[in-house]
């Protein structure tokens, strides 16, 4: 009678082991073959072999192509002992992949060759149910969200497209947002800015906006700034985070954001509306044009009024906000194709996107060719905005 040991036996004659030496060089050398854990969860959080990816046994097949899209790339599997991988890998073989290896002895002869492990950063039971719609998507999965939990974002404005940016960067569990606003709450705004609403007004828009993120996802650290950005506090400011949400309705600001994170590094999700109109883009160093690239100059005050002056749709922000955190998430975890490069219109009344191609000026004060972010100067945007 056939039995376990018998065709474990025959599996393992079909496919090829390597020991833990094979595992130990690729590790080193951070290239070559994708190595891949097949173990559970409750084994995963004890630790893993660096570099390695996790895939639980039950869902190699249909997530293995996400991972490893090429067949012929080199694959290694390993699991508590070598016995799970092996099945695992002839099953790949199955499906095509054609340099396929099993770790003999798992992770268990890693641990006895005195090798280290990795501990993974766990998300709790609640944070596992409240991200499950982004961890069940390949490209994310858990470690994406815990990228997100790592990761900070600064949000300039917390008015029209401040509030809905930041809602949705909360509701993704992006772990440290910070505001900056000096403004306070006013009626007038309420009828686009959904952060805030009519009991806070009066209220600091960066305090009303730390009580709605909060009650929405308690993950998340809220730090209001209430202060306009300058040119003494600009780099102080953005030094700590990862990305900037540009919601800001004036141009010294834009222009100072721009140089400021052109000096740090920092890519920059920008959007702007005026009417029934809105536009967003992102300027990502050395990818791509900046700010002053598309707006060498400000137009004169007249012939760009403020929200205040002309009106705007009250929608309008929300779609353009949402937008922009897409952005930001998608450049948060290196997803898709970023807008750098590109700036998209929206057109409310007719319900029509349009998209520009937007190229670097080689002679651009900022980005242009042999500018270092060293050489860049903040100076005083209030002075340089009010020349025509």
């Amino acid at each position: 009678m056939p039995n376990f040991q018998n065709y474990l036996r025959a599996i393992k004659s079909e496919i090829v082991e390597c020991d833990v030496r094979d595992v130990k060089r690729i590790v080193d050398a951070r290239t070559g073959a994708a190595i891949i854990d097949v173990r559970e969860q409750d084994e995963y959080v004890q630790g893993f072999i660096p570099t390695a990816r996790w895939i639980p046994r039950g869902f190699l097949e249909p997530r293995i192509e996400d991972v490893v899209p090429e067949r012929d790339q080199p694959i290694i599997l390993y699991c508590a002992g070598g016995t799970r991988s092996a099945l695992a890998a002839r099953s790949l073989k199955e499906l095509g992949y054609t340099s396929v290896k099993s770790l003999a002895g798992g992770f268990a002869a890693w641990k006895r060759a005195g090798h280290e492990a990795e501990l993974p950063v766990v998300m709790t039971k609640e944070q596992q149910i409240r991200y499950s719609r982004h961890t069940l998507l390949p490209e994310v999965g858990e470690a994406g969200q815990i990228k997100l939990l790592k990761s900070r974002v600064l949000c300039i404005g917390a008015g029209g497209l401040g509030a809905p940016s930041s809602v949705y960067l909360a509701a993704a569990g992006v772990g440290t947002i910070g505001l900056i606003d000096d403004d306070v709450v006013d009626l007038s705004n309420l009828q686009r800015q959904i952060i805030h609403a009519q009991e806070r007004i009066g209220m600091p828009k960066v305090e009303s906006a730390q009580k709605t993120l909060s009650g929405l996802n308690p993950d998340v650290k809220v730090v209001p700034l209430k202060m306009r950005l300058t040119a003494e506090n600009v780099l102080g400011v953005l030094k700590d985070y990862d990305l900037i949400v540009d919601g800001a309705d004036n141009f010294p600001t834009r222009y100072l954001l721009n140089d400021a994170s052109l000096k740090l590094g920092k890519p920059v999700v920008h959007a702007s509306i005026y009417r029934f109109e809105g536009q967003v883009t992102a300027f990502v160093p050395g990818q791509g044009p900046c700010y002053r690239c598309l707006y060498p100059a400000p137009p004169p005050p007249d012939m760009a009024p403020s929200c205040q002056e002309a009106g705007v749709l009250g929608v309008l922000p929300g779609i353009i906000g949402v937008l922009e955190a897409s952005e930001a998430i998608k450049l948060l975890l290196g997803l898709g194709t970023s807008l750098a490069g590109r700036l998209l219109i929206f057109d409310a009344l007719k319900t029509k996107f349009r998209e520009l191609k937007l190229r670097r000026d080689p002679a651009c004060p900022t980005c242009g060719d042999g500018v270092s972010p060293e050489q860049i100067e903040l100076i005083d945007y209030e002075q340089f905005c009010s020349m025509r």
